[in-house]
């Protein structure tokens, strides 16, 4: 897929930083179905050249956001070799640079969000709660919250199961399972149906 035929799928402006950090470099874009598991990835293929892909259901700064996220490690490999770790120091640095770099091309209320990101950058996105509620990341019921939002004794629905809200540990909310028993960590950004 060549960068002009993504065009469709990203924020206005951007080609000139894709045509950029693209460079010399081969690369397949793949743009698939949505998958739950990741939002996109990167390989370098057998024959020296490049793969991406990214879900065809991200919004456009969104899937800009990601494919500079994938571009960073073709990037970052090619420049530091290929025995640094995928989101090591080289990648982060690189990826923050990337960001900054392609600032503009987010919406003003996106900008300090994706800059405090660039301060490090995280593997996953899921990591970065200010993201996620920006994208709005999951499946939107009416009737799911944020199971951050929720009360210590609520009961709720995830999955077709029913759960107890029993506290926090650490960062994320302890909840039994109320048909079995077992006990489940769920991270405060999980989306959940509130019983009523």
């Amino acid at each position: 897929m060549s960068i002009q035929s993504l065009e469709k799928y990203l924020p206005q402006n951007t080609l000139l930083y894709l045509k950029k950090w693209f460079s010399s470099h081969y690369i397949h874009i793949k743009v698939t179905k949505n998958r739950n598991s990741k939002l996109g990835d990167y390989r370098k293929l057998r024959d020296n050249s490049h793969e991406i892909t990214i879900n065809s259901t991200l919004a456009p700064q969104l899937f800009f956001f990601v494919l500079t996220h994938e571009l960073a490690h073709l990037i970052a490999f090619e420049k530091f070799g290929r025995k640094i770790a995928p989101h090591g120091i080289e990648w982060k640095h690189t990826f923050r640079e990337m960001l900054l770099e392609s600032i503009d091309v987010y919406e003003e209320d996106l900008k300090p969000i994706i800059i405090k990101f660039s301060r490090s950058p995280k593997a996953n996105f899921m990591a970065s709660p200010d993201l996620v509620k920006y994208f709005h990341i999951e499946n939107q019921d009416d009737d799911e919250v944020y199971i951050e939002k929720l009360s210590k004794g609520e009961n709720f629905i995830y999955r077709d199961e029913k759960y107890l809200l029993e506290g926090l540990i650490k960062k994320n909310y302890l909840c039994m399972n109320l048909a079995t028993g077992r006990k489940y960590s769920f991270k405060p950004l999980a989306r959940v149906k509130k019983c009523s």
